[in-house]
């Protein structure tokens, strides 16, 4: 897997993981469980990984829709 974003806005992830299933790329969120660490005060930032093949697509997508990477 290949990081594609990185964010704390949850939003913006859930949003991200619409749009790239929409195109048929599978993504997966890492570092979910760190807000039970962190107490939900959003310091940590969650990851949006996809494999390497789909990569160059799934940044296609979050360009055209001014998704911010964050990385």
């Amino acid at each position: 897997m290949k990081e594609l974003l990185r964010s704390t806005d949850m939003t913006v992830i859930a949003f991200a993981t619409a749009l790239l299933r929409g195109e048929d790329i599978d993504c997966f969120e890492m570092d979910v469980n760190m807000s039970v660490l962190e107490g939900g005060i959003g310091i940590f930032p969650r990851r949006l990984m996809v494999h390497p093949d789909d990569h160059d697509a799934a940044l296609r997508v979050m360009r055209d829709n001014e998704i911010p990477l964050g990385l």
